[in-house]
């Protein structure tokens, strides 16, 4: 069987070819510049990396241009697009109507579109990627995968903000967490990588990449995440500024004539690493930084890692103690210097690093931590794509 998967931004459109009889990819790429006029494709074949520049006005052109470069020319990979079984889809906002991965019916999609105030930017990106596929294979499957999913199983004391209760109940203005896909993904890797059962574990996975957020999974099951109602919640990440006073929000629109969209551009798209650094959203960018002498690229990794560290030791106490601190993602599979902040002084949890295996960890499954850790520290690579791919093929077949 081949899945074809999905993730629709709204300027941008990644893909995956999946063989589930060995759960190989086939090929993957993505499209960039969607609607400018420097748009283009790149892609992996034969492990090789190709770009070509194309026309990509809108969605469904996207979409066609995929189907044409899996099936046309020097890259096809498929002979007819009848070869497809069915397609996933990463689906970013779910609110509290979707709890798992679902077939996108009619009534699903009306659903879906319902959440759109939530994630003005992401939602209607998706529902434009299912319609492309729709108008282009009418009869094909297509499942959703919701990046909210996952966290929906944290009790209400958790998820609750602490506004008049209306605000809940008629605008659905709650905590709901994001990269539900990925952190489900590692949390049931890391019990196959390690040998153990999920019930009785307590987990703190760390998805530390541009974007970051922390989960506190309790025996297979989020109970609390570092993402709120939006991304925006939490962690320091590359352009976001994580956790704020919302007193200084409102003294900052006074301050500086800001709109809504003014302060959601300076909070999602000026601060974190970036902002503060005056260099750059990327870690790596960070650490030259420091190298070179750079005091604000010292502050921003001291605080980068400081948050982090200060969300793993409120899991810990959440969830009664931590069994496995694990992390994924960009930093935190590849940046061992991450790895060392953010666990640097939990040694009174039971936490110890081995320092040669922290370092020689890059994007590679390993635990890390020392022989005498109480805790086992370990690195697991994501999969979202993988984990929509399995999804939508238990769908389909189910």
């Amino acid at each position: 069987m081949k899945i074809l998967v999905l993730n629709c931004g709204s300027s941008s459109i990644k893909y995956a070819l999946y063989n589930m009889e060995d759960q190989s990819v086939v090929t993957s790429g993505g499209i960039e510049k969607i609607g400018l006029p420097d748009s283009f494709i790149k892609l992996k074949y034969n492990g090789k990396k190709v770009q070509i520049d194309a026309p990509v006005p809108e969605h469904t052109a996207g979409v066609q241009l995929i189907f044409k470069v899996l099936t046309e020319g020097d890259y096809a990979v498929i002979s007819d697009l009848h070869e497809l079984d069915a397609v996933g889809h990463r689906m970013v906002h779910g609110g509290e109507r979707f709890s798992k991965s679902v077939l996108l019916t009619p009534e699903v999609m009306e659903q879906f579109a319902a959440c759109n105030d939530l994630a003005p930017l992401h939602n209607p990106a998706n529902i434009k990627g299912v319609n492309a596929v729709k108008a282009l294979l009418p009869d094909i499957p297509q499942v959703g995968v919701f990046d909210t999913a996952f966290h929906q199983t944290m009790p209400d004391y958790a998820y609750m903000y602490a506004l008049p209760y209306d605000l809940y109940k008629q605008h659905g203005v709650r905590r709901y967490g994001f990269h539900g896909t990925s952190h489900r993904y590692v949390s049931q890797r890391v019990c196959e990588f390690l040998g153990v059962k999920p019930e009785g574990l307590r987990l703190i996975t760390c998805h530390i990449g541009n974007g970051g957020s922390i989960t506190a999974v309790k025996d297979g099951r989020s109970v609390d995440t570092s993402m709120g109602l939006t991304p925006l919640e939490g962690l320091m990440m590359g352009t976001r500024s994580g956790d704020i006073d919302a007193g200084a929000i409102t003294f900052l629109m006074d301050k500086f004539n800001l709109d809504t969209k003014g302060i959601s551009n300076l909070l999602n798209k000026q601060s974190g690493l970036a902002g503060v650094s005056g260099l750059s959203s990327d870690f790596r960018d960070i650490l030259a930084g420091i190298a070179d002498g750079n005091e604000r690229a010292r502050l921003a990794k001291e605080m980068y890692c400081y948050r982090i560290k200060k969300y793993i030791g409120a899991y810990a106490a959440a969830m009664g103690g931590v069994d496995v601190i694990l992390f994924t993602a960009g930093a935190g599979e590849n940046q061992y210097e991450v790895r060392e902040g953010a666990t640097k002084g939990l040694e009174f949890l039971g936490v110890k690093l081995d320092d040669a295996r922290n370092r020689a960890c890059r994007a590679t499954e390993a635990v890390i931590s020392s022989d005498d850790s109480k805790v086992k520290i370990v690195v697991i690579p994501t999969d979202e794509e993988l984990m929509i791919a399995l999804d939508t093929l238990a769908i389909v077949q189910g």
